[in-house]
Formats: C-alpha cells, sequence, structure tokens
C-alpha cells in the first residue's frame, strides 16, 4: 500500500454474492476495491485506473479470463489471481503460463484470497514491479543475468552457474513473482526437446537455489510452489 493511501484491488467476477464477500473481506483488510462482471469491461478500466493487483474470473460474459490475461501482460506486469472452478491440472497450468502469479480453485476460503492476495503484494516492491519502457518487469534489485558474457551477479558476488543454471535463471527473472511450472520451465531450457523428467528440474532448481544462498545468506530465492512449480522471490 502506498503512504495514506489503500491498495486498489480489482474484483472480475460475474457472481455478485462471490464478488461482495470477496469485496467484504478485503475492505476489513483495508484495502479498496472495484468489482466489474463482464470480460468487456476490464481492459479499458485497467488503461485508465490501474490497481495494485486483479482478481481475475475464468469464465466472465463478454469476454474471457484467459484473453484478458494474455492481452495484459503486453504491456502490463500487474499481478494476477485467477479464480476458477476448472480445476484440472491444464487448466491451472495454461492460467499460470499466460502471466498469472497465483490461482485459486472454487469453492474457497475467502480469508485464503485475501492472504494470496497480502503476499503477492509484499513480493511486489518497486525493484520487482517496476516495468522498463518495452514494457517487460525489471530484474529484481541486486541480481544481474548477461547470457552472451555468461555472467551472474548477486549482491556484486559472482555466481559460479553452469550454462543450463544460466539460462533457467534468466528465464525466471523474465517475470519476478510469478509461478513457471515445471513443463514450461523444461520446454523453454532445452532447445532440442530431450525427453526429460520433472525430477531433472527439481535437481537444477535445488543447485540454482543452493548458489543463489550462498551470496545472500538466510534468503529464500526460489520459492516452490506444491503441485504447480517455482517462482523468484529475490
Amino acid at each position: 500500500m502506498t503512504e495514506g493511501r489503500p491498495a486498489h484491488i480489482l474484483i472480475v467476477e460475474d457472481e455478485p454474492k462471490l464478488a461482495a464477500v470477496l469485496e467484504a473481506y478485503l475492505h476489513l483488510e483495508g484495502f479498496a476495491t472495484t468489482i466489474l462482471d463482464d470480460g468487456h469491461q476490464v481492459m479499458p478500466f485497467i488503461r485508465s485506473t490501474p490497481p495494485a493487483l486483479m482478481l481475475l474470473d475464468l469464465m466472465l460474459p463478454g469476454r474471457s479470463g484467459m484473453d484478458i490475461c494474455r492481452e495484459l501482460r503486453q504491456f502490463s506486469a500487474l499481478p494476477v489471481i485467477i479464480l476458477t472452478a476448472r480445476i484440472d491440472e491444464i487448466d491451472r497450468l495454461l492460467g499460470l503460463e499466460i502471466g498469472a502469479d497465483d490461482y485459486v480453485c472454487k469453492p474457497f476460503s475467502p480469508r485464503e484470497v485475501v492472504a494470496r492476495v497480502k503476499a503477492i503484494l509484499r513480493r511486489a516492491t518497486p525493484a520487482a514491479t517496476a516495468v522498463a519502457a518495452d514494457g517487460l518487469p525489471q530484474a529484481p534489485r541486486g541480481l544481474e543475468v548477461d547470457e552472451q558474457f555468461h555472467l551472474a551477479l548477486l549482491d556484486s558476488k559472482e555466481l559460479k552457474l553452469t550454462p543450463l543454471e544460466l539460462r533457467l535463471l534468466a528465464l525466471l527473472m523474465k517475470s519476478p513473482g510469478r509461478i513457471f511450472s515445471r513443463d514450461y520451465l523444461l520446454s523453454h531450457l532445452y532447445a532440442d526437446h530431450r525427453v526429460v523428467t520433472d525430477r531433472t528440474i527439481d535437481s537444477h532448481i535445488k543447485n540454482l537455489r543452493r548458489k543463489l544462498q550462498g551470496a545472500r545468506p538466510d534468503s529464500e530465492p526460489i520459492a516452490s510452489v506444491y503441485g504447480v512449480g517455482y517462482r523468484l522471490e529475490i
């Protein structure tokens, strides 16, 4: 939240009772809110009145949440939590891979949604969410990666990374705080599309996390999201 002004949460949900409950719980925690119930209303609103975070239902009249999120990521790093009753794993991963930061499956506890909103806003420091001229999030503070010269620095300390670890870190840095599924990371790390398992990416993440913690002790630089994947939290 900015000094003297509550963070503004955009609730995009066409179930009036559910939207009202979310609004009430967010108000109790000091947030300001706006409710929209039609997909066509969302992009004009965001462009004119950018919120701090959006709660986005996937199944909307007018325009789907998927389409909204795809367009949004062309120009904004606005944090997005998807609200969905579509619980199969493919839809979950797709929602995250088009740029959503988190998802909550219906039915859910409003308290859980508020907790996730708070967690994402805590991560959304100016360094993590600043947007460069090209519309992409800037790198987290203290972390530098140069793939051309195979160089990675954290707090001015050089990280001794393998080529694959460097590519993995560069990929995570493209959207700090975003959850990347294992399938997504694997498909973007191996140009030859070799057959590898989830355990392969888990091993690379473990090694990368250890090296980052060596440069910044007592930190949790890469968070594991159970059943989904990983996100960079530097």
